[in-house]
């Protein structure tokens, strides 16, 4: 592992994609693996920079399963220290007070829960579906089932969507220690076997608008390839399933070979329902023509499972993204996981790593 100083490792928070990744990512290996973390410049180039509530939130949860010391950890701060300690099991909160996304919440926690000593739940609070982040559908949908591969198992329930700006939305994860990451291997696309989605809507707007979305991305799908079985769901929140107005679709393809890819799309007063749906078509329709084993979203979500894995680790892409960039950087500055890239055509790359091998020292002894 690399190493600054007595202090800690400290990470440049403004590197590459300078978001609020590269907190999540250092926090969540820095609890992992026991060593303090300085990260800086936070948020530097974004035009409210520093900390935001759903950044607190998430080195709040992460302090918490780690039983560590937070300094720093303020909404503006651009410079907090970690200083971690045992990770802990049990029953935790996290809440935005915002529609910050629950989502990314998860990606800081969920590493952390896989080692600790006995099964842990957290309770997410916030927004399940927010601009600038996957939603809850695409962690169930999408990630759950590539995230089995590497030997990961959770449960994840949604009690109550949320949306901009009152959030609201409710989210429990369960997960059962595990003794280490398996290594995988994903570079055989094979062929699409089907497709299927949800189009929703929540609150006062009308089931017209979900049926406008599904339509439009069927429409999308169906000029890709129009022999593609289809099954999307149009579906109206209740009061209970969902707090506030809100709206949205997500479409996933499965593979011969176990691939799961996908687009979704956020409904917004500014767009029309048709343009929302047709942007997840797209998305989907641009995900597969590259031909990668996981979608764009899906690179840089993996790469901290990679660096942890115990063995060599292949992943078929499209174009590595910024996000993916970002990802492997931190995850070599913290561990010492090795990352290739192979471009093998002007869509395609394969991210290889050998991982770490870290083992959960309560199961492994």
């Amino acid at each position: 592992m690399s190493g600054d100083s007595s202090e800690g490792i400290t990470i440049d928070g403004s590197v590459l994609e300078g978001g609020g990744q590269i907190l999540r990512n250092a926090t969540a290996l820095s609890c992992i693996l026991g060593c303090s973390v300085i990260i800086e410049n936070i948020r530097a180039g974004r035009s409210s920079p520093g900390l935001r509530p759903q950044h607190l939130s998430g080195l709040e949860i992460c302090r918490d399963l780690s039983g560590g010391k937070l300094n720093g950890a303020e909404v503006g701060s651009q410079k907090v220290k970690l200083v971690p300690g045992k990770l802990k099991s049990g029953s935790f909160l996290a809440d935005t007070k915002t529609a910050g996304s629950v989502c990314l919440l998860t990606q800081s926690a969920l590493p952390l829960m896989l080692f600790a000593d006995n099964p842990t739940e957290v309770r997410l609070r916030g927004g399940t579906n927010a601009a600038m982040a996957p939603p809850i559908d695409y962690f169930i949908w999408v990630l759950k089932p590539v995230l089995e591969r590497f030997g990961i198992t959770f449960e994840c329930i949604l009690n109550r969507r949320g949306f901009y700006p009152r959030g609201g939305g409710e989210v429990v994860v369960k997960a059962n220690p595990i003794a280490f990451i398996k290594p995988v291997e994903l570079t055989e696309f094979g062929q699409i076997r089907r497709i299927f989605g949800l189009s929703f809507v929540a609150g006062t707007l009308p089931i017209k608008m979900a049926h406008l979305m599904a339509d439009s991305a069927r429409s999308v799908i169906r000029r890709f390839d129009k022999n593609l079985q289809m099954n999307i769901e149009v579906k109206k929140e209740t009061d209970r399933t969902a707090f506030g107005n809100g709206s949205g679709i997500i479409l996933v393809a499965e593979t011969s070979t176990g691939c799961v890819l996908a687009g979704t799309g956020l409904g917004s007063r500014d767009v029309k329902a048709e343009d929302v749906g047709f942007q997840a078509g797209e998305e989907l329709v641009r995900n597969l023509e590259q031909g990668g084993c996981v979608d764009d979203f899906m690179q840089d979500q993996l790469i901290v499972m990679m660096a942890l894995a115990k063995g060599r680790s292949r992943i078929r892409t499209g174009s590595i993204t910024l996000h993916s960039q970002t990802a492997i950087h931190i995850a070599e500055r913290m561990t010492a996981a090795k990352f290739t890239i192979e471009k093998i055509s002007e869509k395609q790359s394969i991210i290889e790593c050998e991982g770490i091998g870290f083992e959960n020292k309560v199961l492994s002894s």
